[in-house]
Formats: C-alpha cells, sequence, structure tokens
C-alpha cells in the first residue's frame, strides 16, 4: 500500500510553496492526485496540464517515489501580459511507498495532462494459499 508522507516533510513542502522557495514565488505549486488499488496494481494519478511529458521526472529510491514536473511560460519574453494566474515552476511530489509495492516494477505514462503511475503489489504481499499438513504425517515424523 502507499504510506502517508510524513507530516512534518508536508509542513516543509507546504511552507515552500506558499513562501515561493520553491521556485514559484507567487503563488503555490498544486500537483493534485488521486491514488487507489485496482487488482494488483496500485494506480497513481497526477495532474499536470500543459506540462509536456519531456518535462517530468519520475525516480524512485529506497522506496521514495519522486515525481517533478516543470511548467513554462506559453508566451515569450517580448509579449504583453495582461494576466498571468497559472501556476508556473516546478511541481514536486513524493510518496514514500509501502514494502508491499513493487518498486522496481513502476510504470509511467501520460496523456491529456495526466501522469498516471502504475505500481505492482510485491508477490510477496499477495494473498497465498498454505496447505495444512494432517494428523497422520506429524505421527509419522514424531515416531
Amino acid at each position: 500500500m502507499l504510506m502517508r508522507t510524513d507530516p512534518f516533510r508536508e509542513l516543509d513542502r507546504l511552507s515552500q510553496q506558499l513562501f515561493g522557495t520553491d521556485g514559484t514565488a507567487t503563488r503555490p505549486a498544486a500537483m493534485p492526485m488521486d491514488a487507489y488499488r485496482s487488482g494488483d496494481d496500485y494506480i497513481v494519478k497526477f495532474d499536470l496540464p500543459g506540462v509536456p511529458a519531456d518535462a517530468i521526472d519520475v525516480d524512485v529510491e529506497r522506496n521514495v517515489l519522486t515525481v517533478k514536473a516543470e511548467r513554462g511560460p506559453d508566451y515569450g519574453e517580448n509579449d504583453d501580459v495582461q494576466v498571468a494566474e497559472r501556476p508556473r515552476g516546478t511541481f514536486s511530489r513524493q510518496l514514500f511507498l509501502g514494502e508491499t509495492l513493487d518498486a522496481e516494477h513502476v510504470e509511467a505514462s501520460c496523456e491529456a495532462g495526466v501522469l498516471t503511475l502504475r505500481i505492482p503489489v510485491a508477490e510477496r504481499a499477495k494473498p497465498r494459499k498454505i496447505s495444512i499438513s494432517g494428523g497422520e504425517e506429524r505421527k509419522k515424523i514424531n515416531a
């Protein structure tokens, strides 16, 4: 299963966003996500509208999955901008993957501004049938 992030790390991330130390000086950066289990996989979806796939990095290190994305302005340096409300800059989000997930086989795809990660459940974490030996076998072993 996915593990929730450390509250102190979340507080630090939030303060970085609010005070502009993460590259977005005027407003907090947002990378909303959904996470759910579907069969033997966990699916995590991030909304990243306007971010091209080549501007997204997904890394896993020691069961910590990091997603970083960068969205720049659509307008040129000499353009006369009237309103600029859409968030720009670098966006980052970390997920702590539990031991029950297979961090070696994460798959990523990006379509229509949605990054989708498919994280399989580790084989050792899947339910399995345990056979029960009968009393006759136990008697033979003890004799």
